[in-house]
């Protein structure tokens, strides 16, 4: 089907039209952001784009980024979309030999990257690259090397190449075609190159713009992968369609800051954010005192219930209005813009399960998290709580367009314009995850009567017992999460008679109680009173919840959190539950030993 004058190029080009002079994005430069107008933007990705073609990117051609959100990476996706390529990014925690699958997989000619130190996992895999040619680096990075190029060497190749010949390359660009490729961080083998149509990237977007009335005034910072659907479908696409302005975090440590200087109106963040920002803002609730303490309680309590009225989509009215109001002057309007969502009215919680305690911890503070279910493969949303439709602990009704619905067996499956054309290179995959129009998620769910989904596991992660009992361990592992020491919790029991737990300790929380109980020493994981603590509280608020064959009858807690660097976590934080099972089978061996 050929272009109808709407993918995200057109959408993008429009701007320069519209509002030439309004922001397009800011980066921090010294003590100020520096905004760049869409006249700018608009004219940075066309020279791109044409620097892209002079170095011989031919349609269809992959083009990848490496590096840290800036505007460089953004830039490089629209002009490599632009020039009829396809832009696919590969995360910055990934190791040589991950960077080198990507850059072979995709046989990508061309690689922009941040720095020396990305360059060096180039370097060190470049004799297995055959069909890179080139590597451009981000700008302030100069790599001696004959393959390399500056950022302004590259772009001076753009003077090469007509405004006719890109012009034509755009008008060429259908809607079916590749636009780009979403490696999946993948929990069990080598990623899979998720593949979005020019059609799937602008149907998602403008069905986000419209569902939380996004406009060119809103704001946002850029902060999470842009590797990442979620985050791409934020900065590059969304931002492309509706013309608001993004602010590039300075880095992951500076979040905060950020957060504070720009006070965004949209914010995306995994449940790891949300739950970093809620021990904070606890801490110091915590610290208060007096009036001072019972003042931000009552506020809370009113603030739970103007949130619970707005998911339903009623306003406060009468005396509820008289305290929200009154409320927010004493309490909201002092702690939001000290996190910096004075402004904010889009905040979403994506890519893993958010505990239901934070999400009515931050109504609380007349925030709303909007919770969403997805994958790559569908663009980012499956289902979506939205303004006046919200519950908390469930995953939203399904994203408007589309349909969702579960399988016999239980498994969530979708079809609608986000869902994706297949994987690059591997139809075998492809025929097992789209059937008949209908991608196949692979996790399992329920809807309620108003049409809202709940989670309730992955097919792949059930434990069938020694007894032959199938168990989904992801509500057992949120209750376990729940509790106020733990971290992360994995769950084992394959094969075996009972259930037994992995454990992870929450740095934040545990310094917290060795200061409340004044413990001391390296090995606090196994002090007994934090064992106790845990074992208190698995009998009394886990195992209460769920069946005798669901309990948890031991845990073990390791040293030290899940990380990626540890190699048990994906680097968009999902745990790698067969890893970390392997790398602790002594571990999980010692729970199971006959007493």
């Amino acid at each position: 089907m050929a272009n109808n004058g709407d993918s995200i190029i057109d959408r993008f080009l429009q701007h320069q039209k519209v509002r030439p002079s309004a922001p397009a994005y800011y980066e921090k430069i010294g003590s100020a952001w520096v905004p760049t107008s869409w006249e700018e933007f608009t004219r940075q990705v066309k020279t791109t784009a044409k620097a892209m073609i002079a170095l011989g990117i031919e349609p269809g051609n992959i083009v990848c980024m490496l590096g840290i959100n800036r505007p460089e990476w953004v830039i490089g996706q629209l002009a490599a979309m632009m020039s009829g390529g396809v832009g696919a990014g590969i995360y910055t925690t990934n190791s040589p030999s991950e960077v080198q699958y990507i850059l072979a997989h995709s046989e990508s000619p061309l690689l922009i990257l941040e720095n020396e130190s990305q360059w060096a996992k180039v370097q060190e895999t470049r004799a297995n690259l055959p069909h890179l040619r080139w590597v451009v680096a981000m700008r302030g990075t100069t790599i001696d090397d004959p393959m390399a190029l500056t950022w302004e060497a590259f772009l001076a190749r753009a003077s090469n190449i007509s405004d006719a010949e890109l012009e034509a390359r755009m008008a060429a660009i259908e809607m079916e075609n590749l636009a780009s490729l979403i490696y999946t961080s993948g929990t069990t083998g080598p990623p899979k190159a998720v593949m979005l149509s020019h059609r799937n990237l602008a149907a998602t977007a403008r069905t986000g713009q419209e569902l939380f009335s996004l406009t060119p005034n809103d704001v946002l910072l850029s902060y999470l992968p842009l590797s990442h659907i979620a985050e791409q479908m934020f900065t590059i696409h969304t931002s492309a369609t509706t013309g608001f302005a993004v602010y590039f975090a300075e880095s992951l440590t500076q979040v905060p800051e950020n957060l504070r200087d720009v006070q965004p109106t949209i914010f995306f963040g995994v449940p790891g954010v949300w739950e970093r920002f809620r021990n904070r803002v606890a801490e110091r609730l915590n610290e208060s005192q007096g009036a001072k303490r019972k003042i931000a309680d009552w506020a809370q309590t009113i603030g739970r219930q103007v949130v619970d009225l707005r998911n339903q989509g009623q306003e406060p009215s009468g005396m509820l209005a008289v305290q929200y109001r009154l409320a927010d002057r004493l309490v909201f309007s002092k702690i939001k813009p000290l996190l910096g969502f004075s402004r904010t009215r889009v905040a979403v919680s994506g890519a893993a399960a958010i505990n239901k305690d934070i999400l009515e911890f931050f109504s609380g503070l007349d925030v709303t998290i909007f919770e969403v279910y997805g994958q790559s493969e569908g663009c980012g949303p499956t289902t979506f709580n939205r303004p006046g439709a919200t519950k908390f602990g469930a995953t939203g009704q399904a994203w408007p367009g589309s349909e969702v619905k579960l399988a016999a067996d239980g498994e969530i499956v979708m079809r609608g314009p986000n869902v994706f054309m297949g994987y690059y290179k591997d139809a075998e995959a492809t025929n097992n995850t789209l059937i008949d129009g209908w991608l196949h998620s692979g996790d399992l769910g329920r809807f309620d009567e108003d049409g809202f989904l709940t989670i309730i596991g992955r097919k792949k992660d059930i434990i069938i017992t020694s007894g032959g009992k199938n168990i989904a361990p992801r509500n057992i592992e949120a209750a376990l999460k729940n509790l106020e020491l733990v971290g992360d919790a994995v769950l084992v029991g394959e094969g075996r008679k009972y259930l037994c737990a992995l454990l992870t300790l929450d740095p934040d929380s545990l310094t917290r109680f060795a200061d409340a109980n004044q413990l001391e020493g390296q090995e606090l994981h196994n002090h007994p009173k934090v064992l106790a603590a845990i074992q208190a509280g698995i009998d009394e608020l886990v195992n209460t919840q769920f069946a005798r064959v669901e309990q948890v009858r031991k845990f073990t807690i390791l040293p030290q959190p899940f990380s990626v660097e540890g190699g048990e976590m994906t680097p968009s934080l999902k745990l790698k539950r067969k890893a970390i099972c392997d790398m602790h089978l002594d571990e999980i061996e010692a729970m199971y030993e006959v007493e």
